[in-house]
């Protein structure tokens, strides 16, 4: 996991600018600093050393010396392609092979990527930028009368491009072409309707995935909250990894403390949590909403417990899987109790599939980064998701077994108490004891003040938005940024 910059244009080899552009990424990638520069391109990596730590350094660069290539992100089938490929590495590094793939399949080359991924390479005089299919790791454009800049997080843009863009998941930029879409999620028209065999399917790939995101050449751990989600991944995980390290955070007598001890104490996992007070919620609040440059009332609040157990686990590991997507998949949400139509069912969840980007993905990518940490997201597997999008969205509707998200209960009943596997749902800030901390204290906003800023045409809903807005109006200070926050089109939290 990095950050990552690039600017093409009409460059000056001596500008300090793109050096200090790189150091607002700089928590992304603690361990190493690089940049290549020729006469028209600037390549800056911030390293997080995950695989070959010492030989993986970026940017990397071809045999003939004439590619560059930075890239933030894992790709997991890196061994697989290396072995199709008449290609001398130089290093251990899963991002590597990048290079010769593009070499020998150009812009096409993305498609055989697995993996969470945005990267930009530089060839001659033609460059190549893409993010992978989900969007889970993030990337940013801009562009100025002379230069177009690509970059992992808004603050690195903020006081140099005249635009802002984020860049579109499953895309890619070829200078030659411009932006093409290479991946969206499939459309269904034959679903399965078998439960055992539904099961089957859930509990094989759901595993592979697991498996293949404990590729690293560090220390993996599990965010635990007791929940569901977060439950099976820890249970799949500690069936390879013996001596498991797992995460919780909450405040006093909150419910996820609890419930994660119980799971950590069944599995057998090294546990570790961390207790936090009100006092360090306020404290934290302006660094959070920093690093994870959105106001969104949801999407703060979840942040913030967030942001603690991300540093808890950047104390004992440098890789931490999380349960993020699977509500999205097997219909968690409370809201889509309503839905009895299984067709509306499934179009609602590809909908919000397709938002996670620069929602949930965005607070796990920007708080594990926050504290050097990778993040990795088994449900959101490309093979996974498709797996589950066959499966009928009969399975998945809370009215036909009365339980939301029975199907994926069922399928790992085995590994874990019923007492976790058949808890009642609760939001990560809920559970956590977060979610109404700062709706509490925003008396200083009156009703007056809200009012006047929704006139003034400021996005926000209630006081509370508006106390984060104006926290990441003090950090990002550029007109397109309001415009970057995403937002749920419904009642998701």
């Amino acid at each position: 996991m990095c950050g990552i910059l690039g600017v093409f244009g009409k460059l000056n080899k001596t500008e300090s600018r793109f050096d200090t552009m790189l150091q607002t990424l700089q928590h992304r990638g603690p361990d190493d600093n690089r940049t290549v520069t020729g006469t028209d391109y600037f390549l800056g990596h911030q390293r997080l050393s995950i695989i070959d730590v010492e030989g993986g350094r970026q940017p990397l660069e071809s045999n003939d010396g004439n590619t560059h290539l930075v890239c933030n992100g894992e790709i997991y089938n890196h061994q697989s392609l290396k072995n199709d490929l008449a290609y001398s590495f130089s290093s251990g590094s899963d991002s590597e092979v990048i290079i010769p793939l593009y070499q020998e399949k150009g812009s096409e080359s993305v498609k055989d990527l697995d993996g969470m991924f945005s990267f930009i390479v530089s060839r001659g005089n033609r460059f190549f930028v893409a993010r992978d299919p989900i969007g889970i790791k993030p990337l940013y454009w801009g562009f100025d009368d002379t230069n177009i800049y690509f970059s992992s997080e808004i603050k690195a843009l903020i006081n140099t491009t005249d635009r802002i863009s984020e860049f579109p998941k499953g895309s890619y930029f070829d200078s030659n072409k411009g932006f093409k879409t290479y991946y969206q999620l499939p459309q269904v028209d034959t679903f399965i309707t078998d439960i055992d065999k539904a099961i089957e399917k859930v509990r094989k790939v759901l595993r592979k995935s697991v498996r293949k995101r404990l590729m690293a050449d560090v220390p993996v751990g599990v965010f635990l909250s007791g929940g569901l989600d977060s439950s099976i991944i820890a249970a799949l995980m500690k069936e390879e990894i013996p001596e498991l390290h797992s995460f919780s955070v909450g405040l006093p007598e909150s419910p996820d403390i609890k419930a994660a001890r119980m799971v950590a104490q069944h599995l057998g996992t090294v546990h570790h949590e961390y207790v936090y007070s009100e006092d360090e919620m306020q404290e934290a609040l302006a660094d959070v909403i920093y690093y994870l440059e959105s106001y969104d009332q949801a999407l703060v609040r979840s942040a913030v417990p967030c942001y603690f157990v991300s540093r808890l686990a950047s104390q004992y590991v440098k890789v931490v899987l999380s349960g993020e997507g699977a509500d999205e998949l097997f219909a968690g949400y409370s809201y889509l109790e309503d839905y009895d139509e299984p067709q509306e069912l499934h179009s609602e969840s590809v909908r919000i599939l397709s938002g996670l980007h620069n929602i949930n993905l965005q607070r796990v990518d920007r708080m594990t980064m926050a504290h050097g940490l990778e993040g990795r997201v088994p449900f959101l597997d490309i093979e996974f998701i498709e797996t589950v999008l066959i499966i009928s969205p009969e399975l998945k509707m809370q009215s036909t077994f009365g339980k939301e998200k029975w199907l994926l209960r069922k399928a790992f009943e085995d590994v874990l108490p019923a007492k976790i596997v058949w808890r009642n749902k609760l939001e990560f800030a809920q559970g956590c004891g977060s979610s109404t901390f700062f709706e509490e204290r925003t008396s200083c906003i009156t009703d007056e003040k809200l009012q006047k800023a929704i006139e003034c045409g400021i996005p926000v809903s209630s006081k509370e938005e508006l106390h984060y807005y104006n926290i990441f109006n003090n950090h990002m200070d550029h007109p397109d940024a309001v415009n970057l926050v995403g937002r749920w089109k419904g009642a998701l939290h």
